[in-house]
């Protein structure tokens, strides 16, 4: 299984996000943003409209957990990245509608800078790719981790789940997964065998 099966599977079986949003594309601000509206109450839809209008993770934040979205899910030749997906988007949005989020979120971020700053002298987004990697490797697989990493293993975990259901519920990644959606059958009668089973082929 690649990577990026196995983060289908980890986005199809945790999608409980409360919300699907287009996303911001690159230089839009966040009133931009559009929220779903079908199939919802009114002030639901109310309440989402005014989180998007929020902001809860500064400009190098969201720098940070962009460049992390396109690690977990880089562009391939079937689909773009997780930010062509607008999951950077997603995950504002999350943190702001699920505030559980918000500090795990903010406290890896910073650790991820802290670990960067003294291993290279750079916060993570400022290193190079081999960096960036040479750092996630040691959090990346949990049973593979080193107790004093357990911090960052638990950020990553978080945002890894986050991106997955931000990408597989969006629809470049619902094409990705190759689904269809619910189609009218089409009926031809009933098989020529079996009216001739039950001698009704000449009715």
């Amino acid at each position: 299984m690649n990577r990026r099966d196995s983060l289908k599977a980890i986005g199809i079986g945790t999608l409980t996000a409360g919300a699907v949003l287009t996303g911001c594309k690159p230089g839009e601000t966040a009133e931009n943003v559009q929220v779903a509206t079908t199939g919802r109450e009114a002030f639901e839809i109310a309440r989402d409209k005014g989180l998007v209008k929020e902001t809860y993770f500064d400009a190098h934040e969201m720098a940070t957990i962009t460049v992390l979205a396109d690690i977990i899910i880089p562009k391939d030749a079937k689909s773009g990245s997780a930010t062509d997906a607008k999951v950077p988007a997603f995950i504002e949005f999350i943190a702001k509608d699920e505030p559980q989020h918000q500090l795990p979120m903010r406290g890896g971020l910073r650790w991820l800078d802290v670990q960067c700053l003294n291993k290279f002298g750079n916060a993570f987004i400022d290193c190079t790719s081999k960096q960036q990697t040479t750092l996630l490797d040691e959090i990346a697989y949990p049973a593979l981790a080193k107790p004093n990493m357990q911090q960052g293993v638990a950020f990553f975990n978080k945002m890894r789940e986050l991106t997955a259901i931000g990408f597989f519920t969006s629809k470049m990644g619902i094409a990705d997964l190759g689904y269809k959606g619910n189609a009218p059958g089409k009926w031809e009668g009933v098989p020529q065998d079996v009216l001739e089973k039950y001698g009704l082929e000449n009715v």
